[in-house]
């Protein structure tokens, strides 16, 4: 008997909200306003003569430099930080390039090191970003400042902040390092103001001074300090306090806030099993533990890097999914010769798992809207060697199941949904989420469930 599976999961196909790119300038306080602000507006065209020198600045950060025009590609970009962080890992000289062709120059090659440092700071940055912005206006005292401060130079001042707050990194190196970053991706004077900046909030810090706002005053209030304090909308924290408690609500921010941990599925279709990819862990010496609901999954808080570095991913012998995903696809149920429908697919870990349980008999029918996702699902098909099992439809679900209903025995509706669930693991999705978003979401998914309910049985 076909079954129908409606799914909210923690799973966002959520489009980012996209900032304006329009060039900020500082006041005008010196000649130096009239220097070319530098914004995410990488150079294109083999032709020109930028492309033929590559300039090279050994005295920058690589990994600051990295990571500055990575929160450039998210903030004025519209970018998703988590499909930046698995394209950039394991490949320096993709980010090296992003870093000349929006600031002009290359650092030294990035190292394992540097490249752990960029997906933290960036991931970081993201997460604190309103308690970090609330940290630079008040100590410059003026809150027109900073909105006047152009994008590099904001990124730049986010990231020190974060180091020295977060990373408890020493003081006079993320001073020094910062100030050399704004001073050749901008000028001088830039350089200047995150030297007097970053030496301010050293002190604070160590003086354990830092201006932070008190949960006093009435539920709006404090709505406003609880948002500054665990960096989340306001509007999140109003509903979460709302609906289960101003101390709930705290505890939840608090895992928001905390380092996210990660699983990895070995690839059966592959013949690769558990205790195989186990064996590649213990020789890569990453700590791991083995999943307690899941035959084929490992458990991995750190060495994520070393990972996809050794090639693990790359070669299709595992591959990174939440054991959330992985238990839909249990309650799937996935037998060979079933015909199986996944209706909202995109990105596809869920259709790849399922298809890796058919063992080459059956189908697996992906259908989703996101024609670029859906390539991306294709070409990791057949580096997982399930590709003969699955086929891709790109379509509105409401659309095809009209026009071109596909039957199948069983049916996976994972709706698109708010993605609240996870944003330990989307820093950047809770600055994208609107309050309104979330009755325009239930509205969709009420339509999913109905297209996929009366068309595909």
């Amino acid at each position: 008997m076909a079954q129908v599976l409606s799914l909210t999961a923690t799973l966002c196909a959520a489009e980012t909200h996209k900032a304006s790119s329009k060039p900020l300038k500082l006041a005008k306080t010196s000649r130096e306003t009239k220097t070319k602000t530098p914004i995410y507006n990488p150079r294109k065209g083999s032709g020109s003569s930028f492309n033929k020198i590559r300039k090279q600045n050994l005295e920058v950060s690589p990994h600051r430099a990295v990571s500055a025009v990575r929160l450039m590609r998210i903030e004025l970009g519209g970018a998703f930080a988590d499909l930046l962080n698995e394209k950039g890992k394991g490949s320096g000289d993709n980010e090296m390039g992003y870093v000349e062709r929006t600031l002009g120059f290359r650092t030294r090659e990035l190292e394992d090191r540097d490249l752990r440092l960029v997906t933290d700071i960036v991931g970081g940055t993201i997460r604190w970003r309103r308690y970090l912005d609330y940290l630079i206006c008040s100590i410059c005292h003026d809150d027109s400042t900073f909105r006047h401060m152009e994008p590099l130079l904001v990124q730049i001042l986010r990231i020190g902040f974060y180091e020295i707050i977060k990373l408890d990194m020493p003081h006079y190196a993320v001073v020094d390092e910062n100030v050399r970053l704004a001073k050749v991706a901008l000028r001088p004077g830039a350089g200047n103001m995150v030297n007097g900046i970053l030496r301010k909030l050293a002190l604070l810090k160590e003086s354990n001074t830092l201006p932070l706002p008190k949960v006093e005053g009435d539920e709006r209030a404090q709505a406003r300090a609880l948002a500054i304090l665990h960096s989340h909308p306001v509007w999140m924290v109003r509903r979460w306090t709302k609906y289960i408690g101003q101390e709930e609500a705290i505890k939840l921010m608090t895992w928001n806030n905390s380092d996210p941990s990660f699983s990895l599925r070995a690839n059966s279709a592959k013949g690769v099993s558990r205790a195989d990819l186990v064996m590649q862990l213990n020789s890569l010496k990453v700590p791991h533990e083995l999943s307690l609901h899941l035959d084929d999954f490992v458990r991995i808080q750190t060495g994520m890097q070393i990972v996809i570095q050794a090639g693990l991913l790359k070669e299709g012998l595992c591959s990174v999914q939440d054991e959330s995903a992985g238990m839909v696809v249990s309650v799937v149920n996935p037998q060979p010769g079933d015909r199986i429908i996944d209706c909202c697919a995109a990105p596809g870990g869920k259709t790849l798992y399922i298809a890796s349980q058919l063992s080459g008999q059956g189908m697996v029918s992906a259908i989703d809207i996101n024609k670029g996702r859906l390539r991306i699902l294709k070409e990791t098909a057949k580096l997982h060697q399930v590709d003969g099992v699955i086929t891709t439809i790109h379509s509105d679900l409401r659309i095809v199941a009209e026009k071109n209903p596909v039957k199948g025995d069983k049916v996976l509706l994972d709706a698109p949904c708010s993605g609240l669930g996870v944003l330990s693991k989307r820093a950047d999705l809770r600055w994208n989420r609107k309050l309104e978003d979330m009755e325009q979401l239930k509205n969709l998914q009420d339509e999913l469930l109905d297209a996929a309910s009366m068309n595909f049985l």
